[in-house]
């Protein structure tokens, strides 16, 4: 009775904060042009409808990007006459934050591509000069790429450099290089197929490539899933770097117990139960490496991890978190669609906000470094609709501009925050400092704007909550359905109480002790003076 009585209030809490979110919507939705419906998710995990907290702002496509220019033999990005005008099949974007460029790894047309701020070419490099044996081009003498995939950049801490770090994938290498001009980039170092017993893969095809502050090379592998391959600066394979963990389905923990019964020629039989393998990965500026994984699973989906490889967020948010889609029968009534999970990139801006991409469904999953959902933009389907993708390989974040780079339309899509984004941006940043004061307002336009907006309910009661403003703490805490700090305002409400009546309850404690004992006393009185006339009776 008490399970389907508060089964009940949490549909009417839901029903009724969406309710408000649509109201509040209803003026802004008619303005909206973008290809999909912005919502959110409640406390319990159901869909509510939401405002758009970004805008497609523009499209750039390779002609927009000046590659005609790597076929213009007037042109100082000449190439070649047979230089492709369009990207084909780009699966990696970065964003050198120094240096407000952007590098595509443009994978079917072999090469890396350079951008500046405005999305403008500004270099390009087809292979690298030096003393490799690998897929050498004999009337360039260059090491030419074969289906790049990965690409990071960075200013060496040692020579000050421009170094390129690409996924070379089918010359089976990782690329060092040191970029000497727009066309141009000689070899460093190649870092190719460990010779150790640790890596038995037969094949080293490299995706995705990350370096940190001391040089050390961490690499995504096709087919590894013991984690990504390590290098040290030098070349050599150092071991296996924050491997997933094997999720624990009710296959998996059958197979244990059947394990423990059967023979070994049973065992033998049996398929092995193996992590997942990464689908990418980045690094912040203090050394942490965030990994995405595609399969759609819960386990691991999202890490942080520490120098040590340790998940961080294992202590810090537990197993409360979730990113991406939340598959739930109340989805279906918003979207008409149940999506399965597929994150295939992630990316963490210079102020700390997290963005994840779905290749599935196109769409981009914001989220604060505490892992408060922020909110959800983007779309997939086949129409070449701004906002839209067909494949969605690889995002990036400049600021709080993100950039999505689509494999099949071949272009960048450039989204800008809107209104809504920027007051939302403004109150996490608030909040995540812990500056709940300050963040008052902005959470009170979010829900003015936004009335399903649970976080915001979360905020506005913790900057009653510092402001001792117990009661009101506790309304806030009770339309988020958080338990948690519900019960830390109760427990200082109490407190509050206790300490301001203080008087007034030892004075009434005091009287009803002297009423007791003069009840007491009376009792007694009274019992005595009936014995005394029961002892007369009897005589």
């Amino acid at each position: 009775m008490v399970s389907r009585m508060k089964k009940s209030l949490k549909r009417l809490l839901t029903l009724t904060m969406a309710a408000c979110s649509a109201m509040t919507m209803m003026t802004f939705q008619a303005f909206a042009d973008e290809p999909y419906n912005a919502y959110n998710y409640d406390r319990w995990g159901d869909t509510v409808p939401s405002q758009n907290g970004y805008r497609v702002s523009k499209t750039v496509s390779g002609q927009e990007m000046g590659l005609s220019k790597l076929a213009d033999p007037s042109d100082p990005l000449f190439i070649s006459e047979d230089a492709s005008v369009v990207m084909n099949d780009p699966k990696d974007l970065f964003l050198d934050d120094e240096r407000k460029e952007f590098w595509v790894a443009d994978t079917d047309n072999h090469r890396i591509l350079r951008l500046d701020e405005n999305m403008q070419v500004i270099g390009c490099y087809y292979g690298v000069k030096g003393n490799s044996e690998i897929n050498v081009d004999e009337a360039t003498g260059l090491s030419k790429f074969n289906v790049p995939t990965g690409i990071y950049a960075r200013t060496s801490t040692i020579t000050g450099d421009l170094m390129l770090y690409i996924a070379d994938t089918e010359n089976e290498r990782v690329v060092k290089a040191k970029v000497t001009s727009p066309t141009e980039c000689e070899l460093v170092q190649e870092y190719v197929k460990p010779e150790s017993a640790l890596y038995d893969s037969k094949t080293f095809k490299p995706a995705k490539v990350v370096v940190d502050n001391a040089e050390n090379v961490y690499a995504v592998v096709k087919s590894i899933n013991t984690g990504s391959v390590q290098f040290s600066k030098d070349g050599s394979f150092t071991g296996f770097y924050g491997a997933n963990r094997v999720e624990a389905t009710a296959a998996v923990i059958a197979q244990k117990l059947w394990r423990k019964i059967a023979s070994n020629d049973q065992i033998e039989g049996m398929q092995r139960s193996v992590p997942t393998e990464y689908a990418n990965f980045d690094i912040d500026d203090d050394g942490f490496i965030y990994t995405v994984t595609e399969a759609a699973t819960e386990t691991d989906a999202v890490k942080k991890l520490n120098p040590a490889g340790y998940n961080i967020w294992d202590n810090e948010v537990g197993n409360e978190y979730e990113f991406g889609d939340i598959l739930t029968d109340t989805q279906n009534l918003i979207s008409n669609v149940n999506f399965t999970p597929t994150l295939t990139d992630i990316v963490v801006s210079n102020n700390g906000i997290i963005n994840v991409l779905d290749y599935n469904t196109g769409r981009i999953f914001q989220y604060d470094k505490l892992c408060n959902l922020i909110c959800i933009f983007g779309n997939k389907n086949s129409a070449n609709q701004r906002g839209s993708f067909q494949a969605p390989n690889a995002v990036e974040a400049l600021g709080n501009n993100v950039y999505v780079i689509d494999g099949m339309k071949n272009d960048i899509t450039i989204f800008t925050e809107t209104t809504f984004g920027n007051i939302l941006h403004r109150a996490f940043d608030l909040y995540d400092q812990g500056k709940y004061s300050e963040a008052k307002e902005d959470w009170e336009e979010v829900i003015a704007r936004d009335g399903g907006y649970t976080t915001a309910y979360i905020g506005l009661g913790k900057a009653a909550l510092n402001n001792d403003e117990y009661l009101k703490a506790l309304k806030y805490f009770k339309i988020a359905y958080d338990q948690d700090d519900y019960d830390k305002a109760f427990e200082y409400a109490r407190e509050e109480f206790l300490r301001d009546n203080f008087t007034l309850i030892i004075v009434i404690v005091l009287a009803l002790i002297i009423v007791l004992i003069v009840l007491r006393k009376l009792l007694k009185k009274r019992k005595m003076r009936v014995k005394a006339h029961t002892g007369k009776e009897g005589k």
